[in-house]
């Protein structure tokens, strides 16, 4: 080995070293906060706060999570989103898969145009929204439904952009043999074009979960019925009062209110990773 060599493989373990060393320091930096949620959740609630900050309590105390069901509906609240979520994610898979499909495969008048005016809505933020969101909800009498927590949400322009930019990756080889074996247009969809974006799915499935299940300003106020309509986010809000805050009990909920997305991420991580390489590569 010449000693320009030599040189240059030092170089690259001191890089890489050094990137690890960032990532680790990156990585703690994220974890502290949550470490810290899972500390409070297990200490009694006299010694949230103290004078010198612990980590731990004088006592584990597992309760806390049994308390935070029976302080308010937790488990009601939980069915909700849960409910909310799968549904809106559904919708939202669906419906972008389909509106994807016709911006990116087949051909139109005006189609170019109706796309840059489709992403144009994602411009918009979600405030401005929410009064004729709301004068339309009550028009339609969905005020305080499940209805009105999942179908205004459920078609965006983000979806259809992520999956768009998939399709026009796939070769159109493929779609020419389809159509050579008698497929139309949806069977090349349902049999060809699903099936190869599955990556692309995941990472919409994972997003748009999230985004449901986190969503706390338009239940908080669409939704009247806090006790039997109520969502996760509302239900952490029920934690604080004119008594105080619960902050134990709170820190409970709220890790218990992390599981589903954690579990979905772990589930589609395969997908997720391939999903987050080949999205968002430019297309013909």
């Amino acid at each position: 080995m010449t000693s320009e060599t030599a040189v240059t493989v030092t170089g690259r373990r001191i890089r890489s070293s050094v990137s690890h060393i960032l990532l680790i320091i990156v990585a703690l930096l994220f974890l502290g906060p949550l470490v810290y949620a899972v500390s409070t959740s297990l200490k009694p609630a006299d010694e949230v706060f103290t004078p010198t900050p612990h980590l731990f309590g004088s006592e584990i105390r597992w309760q806390n999570y049994a308390d935070a069901f029976t302080f308010a509906p937790f488990g009601r609240y939980f069915l909700n989103s849960l409910f909310v979520a799968v549904a809106g994610t559904l919708v939202v898979v669906v419906a972008s898969s389909l509106s994807a499909y016709a911006f990116a495969r087949l051909r139109f008048r005006g189609r170019e145009q109706l796309f840059v005016l489709f992403l144009g809505t994602l411009m918009v933020p979600q405030e401005v929204l929410i009064v004729p969101m709301y004068w339309l909800m009550q028009s339609l009498g969905w005020v305080d439904s499940y209805w009105a927590l999942i179908l205004p949400w459920a078609f965006t322009a983000f979806g259809t952009f992520l999956l768009r930019q998939f399709f026009l990756t796939v070769p159109a080889e493929l779609e020419e043999a389809a159509r050579v074996d008698g497929c139309g247009p949806f069977g090349t969809f349902l049999r060809i074009m699903l099936p190869l974006a599955r990556p692309a799915i995941a990472v919409l499935t994972v997003f748009t979960f999230i985004s449901f299940w986190g969503s706390f300003l338009w239940p908080l106020i669409i939704v009247n019925s806090v006790e039997t309509k109520g969502t996760v986010p509302l239900g952490l809000a029920q934690f604080s009062g004119q008594q105080g805050t619960q902050w134990n009990l709170m820190m409970a909920a709220s890790i218990m209110a992390m599981i589903p997305t954690v579990l979905l991420v772990i589930l589609l991580q395969k997908h997720l990773v391939r999903g987050l390489l080949v999205t968002g590569l430019g297309g013909r």
